[in-house]
C-alpha cells in the first residue's frame, strides 16, 4: 500500500511538470508570433499611409483623383527604388510634402515632373484618367516602344532576307559550277561527235574506193573485202562487199549507210541490256574520255586476228593503202575512241552464253569432286581438269561437243598422290603439262605416255598456282603457302632422280596464291598474295619488286595478263580489278584502271580467265560471269543448274559454286567447272 501511494504521488508530479512545460512552450510561441507579426502590420500601415491621398487623410471619401494620387506614388517607387527600410520611410514621408530626392530630379527630370503633377495636393489640379491616357508622357513612351519593336522586327526581317539571299547565292554558285562542267562536257561531246563523224566519213571513202577498184578488177580470182565498220560493229554484224555486186553510184551506198544507221539507232534504243546499264556505260565513257593516256595505240594491232574481229581487211590489190595509212596516223588525236568503241561493240556483240556440251565427271570413289583448275593445250584441241579427286583428266574438246552422250570419258587420265590445286599446259610442247598439289610438289607430266617426267619438291607447303611462260616454254613458276615463289627450268634436273632444281626464289611474308608470266616476256613475273597485294618482279632482281599493286582488301586469288602491260586480278573481297603496269614509275600503284562488280566471291577461289578483252570469273552463286575490260558491269552470265539424280528436278544448293574457268584460246568458247565436278563448255552467242 505504501509503495502504491508513492508511485501515485510520483505520477501526479510528473504530469504537473509536463503541463507546465506545455504552457511555457505555448507562451513562447505566442510571444514569437507577436514579435514576427508586428513589423508586417506596421509595414502595411505605413504602406497604407503612403498611398493615402491628402483628401482621404482629412476624412473625405475616395475618388478618381485619389487613384491618380496613388498612381503617382507607384510611379515614384518604380523610378526611385530604395534599399533600406528607414531610407524608404524617410523618402516617402517627404513625398507627402512633394519633396523629391535630388538623384531623381537629375536622372529622370520628365518622370519627376510627371509624378509631381500626379501628387498635387489639390484633387482638382490633378489630371484625370482621360488626360493621363492622352498625355505626351505616356504616349511618347508607347511610341518609342512601338518604334523599337518595329525596328527589331525589321532587323529580324532583314536578317531573314540576308539568310535567304545567302542561300540563293550559294545555290546559284553551285549551279553555275554544274553548268560550267555541263558546258565543258557538252563541248567535248560535240568534239567527239565531230571526230567520230569524220572517222565514219573516211571509212566511207575507203569502202567506196575499194568498191571502185573491185569494179575495175580484171583478175579471175574472186576477192572479198570485209569491213568491220564502226556503225556496223555495234550490232555485231559485218558488211561484205563482193566485186560482182552492182552498185549504181555512191549515193545509193550512202543511202544504205543512212538506213543502217537508222537501224542501228533503233537497235541501241531497243537493247534492254544497254539501256539497263546506260548510266554505267556513260560513266565508263567519261572515264575513258578523261583518261586518254591509258588508251593503247591501235596501229600495232592492225593485222587481222584469228577471228577477224575488230580489224579492217583489204585485198592485196587494194588501191586504198595510202588512205589506210593516213587513217592510222590520225588515230593519235583520238586514242580514246578505239578502246571505248571496241568495248561497246564487244559488249553488244553477244547476248547470252549457250551450253555446247555438258561433262559430268563425278567420281563415285570420291565424295568430293571439286575441280580446282582447267587448262587448254596450245592449239585448243584438248583440255585438262584437275582437283581434289587427285586425277588429271584430258578430254578432246571437239569430240565432246560433237558427241551427244550422257557420259564422256577422258582420252588420258593420270593419278597423283595428293589433291591437285593447279595445272598449266606448256605453250610450246603439246604433250607437257605441269601440276601442283596440296603437299607442295610440282610435277611435270608427259601426257602421251601418262607418266611423270620430273618432280620439284623444294616447297615446304601447299602450292597454289603454277604457270608456264609463253615467251620461254622451258620456264615454270610456282607459288606456295610457304611464302615463296620458285622459278624452274624444265631442262634442269638431277640425272636418274628426275628431281627438278629451282633456278631462283622470291621470298615474301605471306602466302602466295597465284603466279603469272606476261604474254611476251620471261623476264618478268607477277604474283598475288594473301597480304592483299600484287607484286610485279623483274626476274633479274629477285630482292625488290619492280612494282607493288595496292587496292584489294582481301586475299588476291588470281591474276591474268590481259595484254603486255594490263593485268586483271581477282580477290575474295568480291571484286575484279584491272591494272595498268605502264604507270608503275613510283613503284606503287594504288589506283586500278577499272573495278568490276556483280559476281559474289567472299570465301572460295572461283577462277579467272581472259581472252580478247573479255574477263571470265566464277561466282559463289554457282554462276559464270563475263566482263569486258572497258566496263565495270557484267556483259553475260550463266547459272549452273543442280539436278536431283533421282527426281530429275532442279534443286537449290547454296554450297555449290563455280570453281574454275578457262577460255579456249582467243575464241568465244569458255570452259567452266563447279564444285561438284560438273564441267560445261559454253559459247557466247
Amino acid at each position: 500500500m505504501l509503495s502504491s501511494a508513492v508511485y501515485a504521488a510520483r505520477a501526479s508530479l510528473i504530469e504537473e511538470t509536463e503541463e507546465n512545460k506545455m504552457k511555457d512552450r505555448r507562451k513562447a510561441e505566442e510571444v514569437e508570433g507577436k514579435k514576427q507579426s508586428f513589423p508586417m502590420k506596421q509595414i502595411l500601415l505605413m504602406e497604407m499611409s503612403w498611398y493615402t491621398s491628402p483628401e482621404e487623410a482629412s476624412g473625405s471619401p475616395s475618388s478618381c483623383a485619389s487613384d491618380v494620387y496613388r498612381l503617382g506614388v507607384l510611379l515614384f517607387e518604380l523610378f526611385c527604388p530604395l534599399s533600406s527600410r528607414e531610407e524608404k520611410s524617410r523618402t516617402m514621408s517627404s513625398l507627402r510634402h512633394r519633396v523629391l530626392p535630388p538623384q531623381l530630379l537629375l536622372k529622370w527630370p520628365k518622370e519627376a515632373s510627371f509624378c509631381l503633377l500626379l501628387l498635387h495636393p489639390e484633387p482638382s489640379s490633378r489630371p484625370t484618367l482621360g488626360d493621363l491616357l492622352q498625355s505626351d508622357f505616356l504616349n511618347e513612351q508607347r511610341d518609342d516602344m512601338e518604334e523599337r519593336e518595329a525596328a527589331i522586327e525589321l532587323r529580324h526581317r532583314i536578317e531573314d532576307q540576308e539568310l535567304l539571299l545567302e542561300f540563293l547565292l550559294l545555290i546559284q554558285q553551285r549551279k553555275r559550277e554544274v553548268a560550267e562542267k555541263l558546258q565543258h562536257t557538252i563541248s567535248f561531246l560535240c568534239s567527239d561527235i565531230e571526230e567520230v563523224a569524220k572517222k565514219q566519213g573516211r571509212l566511207k571513202e575507203i569502202t567506196g574506193a575499194e568498191l571502185r577498184c573491185d569494179d575495175h578488177s580484171t583478175s579471175s580470182f574472186p576477192s572479198m573485202t570485209v569491213v568491220d565498220s564502226e556503225d556496223s560493229a555495234c550490232t555485231g554484224t559485218r558488211k561484205r562487199f563482193r566485186p560482182g555486186m552492182h552498185v549504181r553510184n555512191m549515193e545509193e551506198y550512202d543511202d544504205n549507210i543512212v538506213d543502217d544507221q537508222k537501224n542501228q539507232g533503233s537497235y541501241l534504243s531497243k537493247s534492254s541490256r544497254l539501256m539497263r546499264n546506260f548510266k554505267k556505260l556513260e560513266s565508263a565513257y567519261f572515264l575513258t574520255r578523261c583518261r586518254p593516256s591509258l588508251a593503247r595505240p591501235v596501229a600495232r594491232h592492225l593485222p587481222l586476228a584469228n577471228d577477224g574481229r575488230g580489224s579492217v581487211v583489204v585485198s592485196e590489190r587494194s588501191c586504198v593503202n595510202n588512205l589506210a595509212s593516213k587513217e592510222q596516223c590520225r588515230e593519235g588525236s583520238s586514242a580514246w575512241i578505239n578502246p571505248f568503241l571496241e568495248g561497246l561493240c564487244k559488249y553488244l556483240s553477244f547476248s547470252k552464253l549457250k551450253v555446247k556440251a555438258d561433262l559430268k565427271q563425278g567420281d563415285l570413289l570420291h565424295s568430293s569432286n571439286l575441280v580446282c583448275s582447267l587448262s587448254f593445250d596450245r592449239d585448243g584441241e584438248f583440255f585438262a581438269t584437275a582437283g581434289v579427286n587427285k586425277k588429271i583428266k584430258v578430254f578432246e574438246c571437239d569430240a565432246i561437243i560433237n558427241e551427244d552422250r550422257d557420259i564422256h570419258y577422258p582420252v588420258v587420265e593420270m593419278a597423283s598422290r595428293s589433291k591437285l590445286s593447279s595445272i598449266s599446259w606448256n605453250t610450246y610442247i603439246k604433250s607437257q603439262i605441269a601440276s601442283s598439289n596440296f603437299e607442295g610438289v610440282v610435277q611435270l607430266w608427259d601426257v602421251t605416255r601418262s607418266q611423270v617426267l620430273s618432280e620439284m619438291r623444294e616447297h615446304e607447303r601447299r602450292v597454289w598456282s603454277i604457270d608456264f611462260s609463253s615467251a620461254d616454254p622451258t620456264m615454270l613458276a610456282s607459288g606456295s603457302d610457304d611464302g615463296s615463289v620458285k622459278l624452274w627450268s624444265i631442262n634442269q634436273a638431277i640425272p636418274f632422280l628426275h628431281l627438278g632444281v629451282s633456278i631462283g626464289t622470291i621470298k615474301t611474308k605471306a602466302n602466295v596464291c597465284c603466279v603469272q608470266f606476261p604474254l611476251d616476256s620471261a623476264r618478268f613475273l607477277a604474283f598475288g598474295s594473301a597480304d592483299h597485294r600484287i607484286y610485279y618482279y623483274d626476274l633479274r632482281n629477285l630482292k625488290v619488286p619492280l612494282c607493288t599493286l595496292i587496292g584489294h582488301s582481301k586475299t588476291v586469288s588470281y591474276i591474268k595478263f590481259v595484254d603486255n602491260v594490263t593485268l586483271a586480278s581477282a580477290s575474295t573481297d568480291n571484286t575484279l580489278k584491272l591494272w595498268d603496269l605502264s604507270t608503275c614509275a613510283s613503284r606503287v600503284i594504288d589506283s586500278p584502271v577499272q573495278s568490276f562488280t556483280g559476281h559474289m566471291n567472299v570465301k572460295n577461289f572461283v577462277g579467272l580467265s581472259v581472252s580478247d578483252g573479255y574477263i571470265a570469273t566464277g561466282s559463289e552463286t554457282n554462276e559464270v560471269f563475263i566482263y569486258h575490260k572497258a566496263f565495270p558491269m557484267p556483259a553475260l552470265s550463266f547459272k549452273f543448274q543442280n539436278t536431283d539424280p533421282l527426281s530429275g528436278h532442279e534443286v537449290e544448293d547454296a554450297t555449290q559454286f563455280v570453281s574454275s574457268v578457262c577460255w579456249r584460246g582467243q575464241s568465244s568458247t569458255l570452259l567452266a567447272a563447279n564444285s561438284t565436278g560438273n564441267v560445261k563448255i559454253l559459247e557466247m552467242v
